[in-house]
């Protein structure tokens, strides 16, 4: 028997059988992670079962390729910041639906993990939340192999006039090194670089370029499965506090 115990959160509840759930959690140590709740669909035990409570997780198996099985103990339900909170639901929602679509199952990511429960401890602090979600989306790249590096041109080396974004490197480019490629590069806003404003707009600019590389360098490598549109639906919220 294989056995490990461990705090993490909760982001995605399926029904399994008549009375059980498939959860997945993440956790600083295990990484994502699947298992059973005996008893998950019931009454008494589901309201528990919300996608972004911290739980304190037990996970045993026979063998270790086994599905598993979850108990747990409730540490802290996030239900209060995002029922009443659009912006907040729909970025736990974002959240959850990211971390299930890119992350390899059983690998830990302690760095993301810390970022991760930091970010959902931010939830329905709609002046602060956005900005720290950008950031996030950042540090997920980063962890998963493909930082931006935005400091300088990758052209000319020049550390001014930065307006762009090689899709091909992740590098900046200025406008002066860009040339007749620029209508093919992406655009870089001040705000990814942590300057000028960071505005509803501004910060919706940035993710779309944070999208493309979500969408080109980690989802294709985690099964081709689509954008989860979850994060469109963030993006949408984030725009209305414009």
């Amino acid at each position: 028997m294989i056995e490990w115990r461990e705090e993490g959160a909760l982001l995605r509840v399926r029904r399994h059988g008549e009375g059980s759930a498939i959860v997945e959690v993440f956790t600083r140590g295990h990484g994502l992670h699947a298992g059973v709740v005996r008893g998950g669909g019931s009454r008494r035990i589901a309201p528990l079962l919300q996608p972004g409570a911290q739980l304190d997780l037990t996970w045993k198996a026979r063998l270790g390729e086994h599905l598993g099985s979850f108990t747990f103990e409730p540490v802290r339900s996030r239900a209060a910041q995002v029922m009443e909170d659009r912006l907040a639901l729909a970025g736990l929602n974002a959240v959850a639906a990211l971390l299930v679509t890119v992350l390899p199952e059983r690998d830990p990511h302690a760095p993301l993990y810390d970022r991760t429960m930091a970010l959902l401890d931010l939830l329905g602090e709609s002046e602060v939340w956005p900005l720290a979600y950008l950031h996030w989306e950042l540090a997920l790249l980063e962890e998963m192999g493909f930082a931006l590096d935005l400091d300088r041109c990758a052209v000319t080396g020049a550390t001014e006039g930065l307006e762009l974004v090689s899709p091909k490197s992740g590098r900046a480019v200025s406008r002066a090194g860009a040339g007749d490629w620029a209508s093919k590069l992406l655009p870089l806003p001040p705000v990814l670089r942590g300057e000028g404003e960071a505005g509803a707009p501004d910060i919706v600019a940035a993710l779309q370029t944070t999208g493309w590389f979500i969408e080109h360098r980690l989802v294709p490598g985690s099964g081709d499965r689509p954008l989860p549109p979850a994060r469109g639906r963030l993006i949408e919220a984030i725009a209305r506090i414009g």
